[in-house]
């Protein structure tokens, strides 16, 4: 077994691209289905334009569309935009950005939404506030958010440090530990050289609860209900699989 990579701190710039794409060829649109239906039972269709932060391969701007919403889609991967915009007709208004520093001038959207556990990927805790604020300033006052992002107690109890999948017949090593504030995933994709696999990582800054909606109060983000599935059941610290706030910006 190789030595675990050392840490990247912008791992997302080269994980979310075709190997991803491969090893995770068709993500749950179920669970989609369910994220958008409690969204939109629990916050309301937007009365204007709406930004999927982190949309990826679209499959929640696909569920929107269905409900009969045009949502804006961001994300920072070409490889997961371009399987995006493959997947529609007609295409969605896909656009490439960093979501520390988005394109859209102060107050464009009534609604914000990011689905999926974007959220807590960079290296520093300033840069996760620096999201918060790029969300807060692109909303319209009194526009409204949801923020889908892990259980960081249950990600804790429940973590598995390894595991081994397939890839068109290749072996790949999964990783997980914690480190620090972060739960870290380091993955391996072996081809014929057994020598030289290819190593990607996935890195989260695990939050509580109220650390996280303290975080996005600071920036104007005031986090008015709470899920801890996409069912729409209440959050518990033990048994919940995700933290689902949902919210007003000043």
């Amino acid at each position: 077994m190789t030595a675990p990579s050392r840490s990247d701190p912008e791992w997302f710039r080269s994980w979310f691209g075709e190997d991803y794409l491969r090893l995770y060829p068709h993500r749950d649109e179920r669970e989609a289905a369910q994220a958008v239906h409690l969204y939109l039972e629990t916050v309301g269709r937007p009365r204007g334009r709406l930004l999927d932060l982190a949309c990826g391969a679209g499959r929640h701007l696909h569920e929107l569309r269905r409900n009969g919403i045009e949502g804006v889609g961001v994300d920072l991967s070409l490889a997961l935009l371009s399987r995006a915009r493959r997947s529609a007709s007609p295409p969605f208004h896909l656009v490439r950005a960093d979501m520390r520093d988005l394109p859209f001038r102060d107050g464009s959207f009534s609604a914000v939404v990011s689905f999926f556990t974007s959220f807590g990927y960079f290296e520093t805790e300033a840069e996760d506030r620096r999201v918060a604020g790029e969300i807060r300033r692109v909303l319209e006052p009194g526009g409204r958010f949801l923020l889908d992002y892990l259980n960081s107690s249950r990600v804790m109890a429940t973590l598995v440090p390894e595991e081994t999948m397939d890839l068109d017949g290749r072996p790949v090593l999964v990783r997980r530990a914690l480190e620090g504030r972060s739960v870290v995933k380091r993955i391996e994709i072996r081809g014929p050289d057994e020598n030289a696999p290819r190593e990607y990582q996935e890195r989260v800054r695990l939050y509580e609860p109220e650390e996280l909606r303290a975080l996005l109060a600071d920036s104007g983000l005031l986090s008015t209900t709470r899920f801890g599935d996409y069912e729409g059941g209440s959050f518990d610290d033990v048994s919940s699989g995700r933290l689902i706030l949902a919210g007003v910006a000043e």
